[in-house]
């Protein structure tokens, strides 16, 4: 099987997906694997460190997300949530990747441009050698780009911990747009977002990026683009992460910013990864 490359907005990330048996996009008639399967397969092998932080299984449930399902992932970015939903879903429902329109960005240089404006093309690649099809089997888009078939087809959107980027970009509502087009009536929206401290202010977790949010100003940005909450959980809580570093919450793993020589870094790999909110909206009346 050969190693798949996915491609964010910003970078190239290496080797990150390979799946099993190759299926194409819109072939219906496989037997979707058991989610189980799916999370202790090899391919996540690099991976499963992380689960303590991340609980796939339960916040894929929480989501109510099931393997014939069309689930859209918005920025799959490095691929550690691509690697357990494409194999889950591809067998018997459709995975979707979108991002944000490359054209309404700014840029550090020319080379994060190229790499943006590249994305799709990328990404569809990249899933089609990992998977040994074609890149027309693999639907990935831009939210200016949306395919006219993709209206209403979408089950569940998934946005995992990309609200803070959206919210200083000024980009959540294009984004959020698209969402509410692409999902059937009953379609549901799942966030995964990091969470400020209670009683935090906005000039300190909403104006300032330091990755957290307020989870007021989550719930406000989707009711503003006609979503309601329907539900929360605290699978993904972590009450050791004070969320109040100075460096934001990339002080934490994975990223870990202050640098092997900080004498805090054991601290924080003792927290582990960040305190996180898990958020259901579906569409208002």
């Amino acid at each position: 099987m050969k190693p798949l490359y996915l491609a964010s907005f910003t970078t190239i990330a290496g080797a990150v997906l390979t799946v099993g048996a190759p299926v194409a996009a819109d072939d219906h008639s496989a037997t979707a694997p058991a989610l189980e399967e799916v999370l202790a397969h090899e391919r996540r092998d690099g991976d499963r460190a992380r689960d303590q932080y991340r609980n796939p299984a339960e916040t894929l449930a929480f989501f109510q997300i099931e393997p014939n399902m069309t689930v859209a992932e918005y920025g799959p970015g490095g691929g550690w949530y691509t690697r357990v939903l494409a194999p889950y879903l591809m067998p018997s429902g459709k995975y979707i990747a979108f991002n944000q329109d490359s054209d309404g960005r700014t840029y550090r240089n020319r080379a994060q441009e190229a790499r943006s404006k590249g994305w799709t093309e990328a990404f569809k690649n990249g899933l089609a050698e990992g998977m040994d099809i074609s890149a027309d089997d693999v639907t990935a888009f831009e939210t200016d780009e949306m395919p006219e078939d993709a209206a209403g087809t979408v089950d569940r959107v998934v946005i995992f911990r990309s609200m803070h980027g959206l919210n200083i970009g000024n980009r959540a509502d294009d984004v959020l747009k698209a969402t509410r087009m692409m999902l059937k009536d009953d379609g549901m929206v799942g966030v995964v977002q990091h969470r400020a401290p209670n009683g935090a202010s906005y000039n300190d977790y909403g104006a300032r990026q330091r990755g957290y949010m307020r989870k007021q100003d989550v719930i406000a940005i989707f009711e503003a683009n006609g979503f309601e909450l329907a539900a929360e959980s605290e699978v993904n809580a972590n009450s050791k992460d004070p969320a109040n570093w100075e460096r934001g919450v990339w002080t934490l793993p994975p990223v870990l910013a202050t640098g092997q020589d900080d004498p805090k870094r054991s601290q924080y790999q003792a927290i582990g990864e960040s305190d996180r909110m898990t958020l259901l909206f579906r569409k208002a009346d």
